[in-house]
């Protein structure tokens, strides 16, 4: 791009045309627009490599932190008390599986160090919470009794891939001490003040509750950061925490999403798409799919017959096994960890995020093409399994 063309305007002007040309293929194809903005973005990376910077980078980030927020407010208390088993059981293989597998893959046959091989297993152990709620949200499964048990088991299964990365590399300091005092305070207070606050300032121009939600996100963040950890995870609890609250604020929700999903998601999901280097995938294509072979088979080979022995039906159980095959957000924030402490090199990175990305897109066009159960029928069959007299 010539220099005079380098000014931020420029470069947000190009990134923006990309989720609008993303956004109008996948209306006109009928698949997610966040998989369409992955795709976009790893061919306007290998093509006209497409630039970033740190003021990309951050709004990419606090893309991942907000939406990952919103997944949080999904998982309804509720839904976690009805379906207790089925979410703990789902969520607890959905991490195990493919941590285990992933690591003596890249162990024992990649010949990977031990700890890069752990970044392997725990990057490779996720479900992506962000591409499973972008594409609730977008088939209205969120509305769901099955909507709500993927997105509390995946809730599970990425507290166990951070719990995993902060036992394996976490730094035990003082600011990590110190994110905790404050957030598990904030957590516990957040939904009871927050109420009072957008009773007493709702309506106003100035959005004063998004604010103060955003303020929340980037404090708890910073701290995590700052603690050695990732500023997803405070955004996933608080959302958890403000879960009832936020049925009760649908508008407030609404705006919420229209700056989400119209401004800072396709920051984040086309930045993940132009980390995929063409180059770097014809080289190492083996190893590549191996590893998504490995994930992709321990997720669905573990969560699937749990589907079945909990009764989903073979349309919902094979549509939840593929979802928490997915893999995204947290994959690709633990290989940057990975990259960033010097556990992993350039093309190991290069390799996990190619994987990452790819479970992203593979099981999600596998799920959406022949097994979306219709929101509809969901909600219908909801209402006539509870107007059955109980036995």
């Amino acid at each position: 791009m010539p220099s005079e063309l380098n000014s931020p305007q420029s470069i947000a002007a190009v990134w923006m045309g990309l989720a609008l040309l993303a956004s109008l293929i996948s209306i006109r194809v009928g698949i997610s627009v966040a998989l369409m903005e992955i795709l976009v973005g790893a061919v306007a990376g290998n093509t006209i490599h497409v630039e970033t910077n740190e003021w990309i980078n951050f709004l990419a980030g606090f893309g991942s932190v907000v939406l990952t927020f919103l997944a949080g407010t999904e998982v309804e208390p509720g839904v976690l008390r009805r379906r207790l088993k089925e979410t703990v059981s789902i969520g607890l293989v959905a991490f195990a599986a493919p941590f285990l597998g992933a690591f003596l893959f890249a162990l024992l046959v990649g010949g990977w160090e031990i700890k890069a091989a752990q970044i392997a297993g725990v990057a490779l152990s996720t479900t992506s919470v962000a591409v499973v709620y972008a594409v609730m949200v977008e088939t209205r499964l969120n509305e769901t009794e099955l909507g709500k048990t993927i997105l509390a088991a995946c809730f599970i299964t990425d507290l166990g891939t951070v719990l995993m990365l902060g036992a394996l590399f976490a730094n035990f300091n003082a600011w990590l001490l110190l994110f905790a005092i404050v957030s598990l305070p904030a957590l516990v207070v957040f939904p009871r003040v927050s109420r009072w606050f957008f009773a007493a300032f709702r309506g106003r121009a100035s959005e004063p509750e998004i604010r103060l939600l955003f303020l929340l996100l980037l404090g708890l963040g910073g701290l995590a950061v700052a603690g050695r950890s990732e500023a997803v995870l405070p955004a996933y609890l608080l959302g958890m925490a403000a879960a009832g609250l936020m049925v009760e604020e649908k508008v407030t929700v609404q705006r919420l999403r229209a700056i989400t999903f119209g401004l800072l998601t396709p920051f984040f999901f086309i930045r993940a798409g132009s980390l995929v280097q063409f180059s770097a995938v014809a080289s190492s294509a083996g190893l590549i799919g191996a590893l998504l072979l490995v994930k992709l088979a321990t997720k669905f080979l573990s969560v699937q017959p749990l589907t079945e022995a909990f009764r989903f039906g073979r349309r919902q159980g094979l549509y939840t096994s593929l979802m928490m095959s997915t893999g995204l957000t947290f994959g690709t924030i633990s290989a940057l960890f990975g990259l960033n402490q010097g556990i992993i090199d350039q093309e190991q990175y290069t390799i996990l995020v190619t994987v990452v990305v790819l479970s992203a897109v593979v099981p999600t066009l596998i799920a959406q093409q022949f097994f979306q159960p219709q929101a509809e029928s969901e909600r219908a069959g909801e209402l006539q399994e509870e107007a059955l007299p109980s036995v």
